[in-house]
């Protein structure tokens, strides 16, 4: 069992790692279309608008349209995911809770 710590360790930094890493384009994304927020679902008025934003798929980048999605808990907020220059490119910063 003591050998088995050590790897198990070592497995969950190298997880931690790549779960920091960051793709970096090199051109910026294209202007975001104007999307048109529609209601939120009846039975969900409390939901939180996600807006659309464009992804890189490793050649371009392509739209994901926006969407409702269920807050964690009463009364959180969303902040919009973005992509940040940084040096020679763009990275991505994943939206989230507060």
């Amino acid at each position: 069992m003591k050998r088995f710590l050590p790897t198990v360790a070592c497995a969950l930094f190298l997880i931690a790692g790549i779960a920091q890493a960051q793709v970096v384009v090199r051109i910026g994304p294209p202007p975001r279309p104007h999307e048109v927020i529609p209601p939120p679902p009846p039975e969900h008025r409390d939901w939180a608008w996600h807006a659309g934003y464009h992804r890189w798929d490793g050649e371009r980048y392509v739209w994901v349209p926006g969407s409702y999605v269920e807050p964690p808990h009463p009364h959180a907020r969303w902040v919009e995911g973005h992509w940040d220059h940084r040096g020679g490119g763009y990275v991505w910063v994943e939206g989230h809770w507060r």
